[in-house]
């Protein structure tokens, strides 16, 4: 049986065990810090250290592997479908969300206001008012009185003010901005899978710097947007719409973290020739989820910051 047509079977490997300790050592440390043990920083900082180390030392042995030939047509074909399931697993994760702000948006608000909810009184809500978004926070420099219900719109000298989205966060401002800034890295980053299949290394290393350059631009709007966004009052606990767009946001933006991450580490691989024309899934790989994460941000600024 030839190279191409054999079964790659990997030899045995105690990555897994150390990623496992890694990750269940930064859980444990992350819920007591949560909780306000002391200890719960220092075991976090510990579980994160041992999976950055079990990153680094697998995917490392995975590259070495590659590229002392080790790997034949089938292991490439297996690295595509796994990397396959892993953007439907994150696709499916996005799609628990979006369908958490479908659902309150689309059921829960209207079915709370409707005609048909036998517990809606006027007393009981407090004029509750059926519309998107729904958004309630303490005015600023106020506290709340003991046994203040929060309500839609604010029971007048409550000190609840409310108010919608877009008077806290300009869809057409930073969102728009970093709307732009990732559809350019789409781009930018297509052109460099072009140079590399073209052999055209300096325009890889100028097109993959451009695209890290953009996704790092993204996180800095971002942040500052969350602090704009927090000082005005927008919050997790800003009723349904705050949680939702802190989630959806959030999450979208570890994973353009993970993103920027990814493309340095290729960048890294690049310069030191690890791909050619027709060898480079390590490259596709990271293209696809960047891709993906492109499209996530599209439904985010339509359906939480635009409508």
């Amino acid at each position: 049986m030839s190279k191409e047509q054999a079964y790659y079977v990997p030899h045995g490997t105690y990555w897994p065990i150390i990623g496992s300790i890694g990750i269940a050592t930064l859980f444990v440390g992350f819920a007591n810090q949560m909780h306000g043990v002391s200890w719960g920083g220092s075991v976090m900082a510990l579980g994160f250290a041992i999976t950055v180390f079990m990153m680094f030392g697998w995917l490392g042995q995975v590259v070495n592997e590659s590229t002392n030939g080790v790997y034949n047509d089938q292991v490439d074909r297996s690295f595509r479908w796994g990397m396959s399931w892993f953007i439907f697993s994150e696709v499916m994760f996005f799609a628990a969300f979006f369908g958490a702000l479908f659902y309150a948006r689309q059921l829960s608000v209207p079915w709370l206001g409707g005609a048909d909810n036998n517990i809606y009184t006027p007393d009981l809500w407090n004029a509750f008012s059926a519309s998107w978004h729904q958004m309630a926070f303490l005015a600023p420099g106020t506290e709340l009185q003991s046994g203040t219900v929060m309500s839609f719109p604010a029971v007048p000298d409550s000190g609840l003010a409310t108010a919608t989205p877009a008077d806290v966060v300009d869809p057409w401002g930073l969102p728009a901005l970093n709307t732009a800034l990732l559809l350019l890295s789409g781009v930018t980053l297509t052109f460099a899978h072009h140079a590399l299949r073209a052999g055209h290394r300096n325009q890889i290393v100028g097109w993959l710097v451009a695209t890290i350059a953009l996704g790092a631009a993204f996180l800095g709007f971002q942040i500052m947007e969350y602090g704009h966004a927090y000082h005005d009052g927008l919050k997790l606990t800003s009723g349904i719409y705050g949680s939702t767009f802190y989630m959806l946001t959030g999450f979208h933006g570890f994973h353009v973290t993970v993103g920027v991450i990814m493309l340095t580490v290729i960048l890294y691989r690049v310069q030191k020739g690890h791909f050619n024309a027709d060898n480079h899934f390590g490259f596709e790989g990271v293209a696809w989820y960047w891709h993906f994460v492109d499209v996530v941000w599209l439904g985010l600024f339509v359906f939480v910051y635009w409508l």
